[in-house]
């Protein structure tokens, strides 16, 4: 499935939402007050406190598809703002927000769904973004190997607690898990405190990541891109491995080159 023709692009921060237009180039782009995305242009733009009379201008528009893509923060709710139709949505996603992001992504999904209109994943749009499994580049060794088995363990224990899709091991021993800040600031973390790898100094690592078990893959499925890839190097780690399927790699040519350059294993791994 590609194609923008009927299909709408809830557009967040970060890189993917421009390769979905350039997958893409006819579809809609729409932003969210107060979340902004980076593309450049005009987009439609709405409030999450008025998503009901949104959602109708998206069916007057013929939009049948919608793909949610990139970071996206919670926006300052104003309560002066809400329709009286969206109000009734308030309860029913305030309860769902209260059990994490998961809970509040099938929500969001399931009261776009009630408006007839069919929710796809980024991959859906771009295919290229799911490598099939193999190593891409470079050559995990044995002790990779098992760090990333190590590391496959701990995200899955991480993601069924709705904490995060990353982790970091060394020797077998976790070195950081990925939490609300982000892969980044694990990463950068895991730079800045190789000392705690005590007689473990020698000991390069394996980032591993993974989507969260049982989640909906049509939203927030996580992604690698080249800044992943240099701050996985700075970090001092050998390679990074990762679900294959579950995990995008964005501008995929230029993520292999750079782990090329850095001298990182990528391993989309089956799981």
């Amino acid at each position: 499935m590609s194609g923008g023709t009927h299909t709408a692009l809830i557009a967040g921060a970060g890189r993917l939402p421009a390769i979905l237009t350039e997958a893409a180039p006819d579809i809609l782009v729409c932003e969210m007050i107060g979340a902004p995305c980076d593309l450049d242009g005009e987009h439609l733009r709405f409030r999450i406190e008025r998503l009901v009379p949104f959602l109708d201008e998206l069916a007057d528009r013929g939009i049948e598809r919608v793909v949610f893509a990139g970071a996206m923060q919670r926006p300052a709710i104003d309560p002066e703002q809400f329709d009286p139709r969206s109000a009734q949505l308030v309860p029913r996603l305030a309860m769902a927000m209260q059990a994490g992001d998961d809970a509040t992504l099938r929500a969001v999904i399931e009261v776009f769904e009630e408006f007839d209109l069919e929710v796809v994943g980024a991959h859906e749009i771009a295919p290229a973004l799911l490598p099939e499994a193999g190593v891409l580049c470079g050559k995990p060794s044995v002790v990779d190997e098992e760090d990333a088995e190590r590391g496959a363990e701990i995200v899955a224990a991480l993601g069924a607690s709705d904490i995060g899709q990353g982790a970091v091991v060394g020797r077998g021993l976790c070195l950081a898990v990925e939490t609300l800040p982000g892969t980044d600031a694990m990463l950068e973390f895991v730079q800045h405190h190789k000392g705690l790898r005590g007689d473990l100094k020698a000991v390069k690592g394996v980032f591993y990541k993974a989507p969260k078990p049982d989640q909906d893959r049509r939203a927030d499925l996580p992604a690698i891109g080249v800044e992943t890839v240099k701050n996985a190097a700075a970090a001092g780690l050998s390679g990074i491995a990762f679900e294959a399927g579950g995990v995008m790699l964005l501008d995929r040519d230029a993520v292999i080159e750079a782990a090329e350059a850095a001298g990182l294993f990528l391993w989309a791994r089956a799981s």
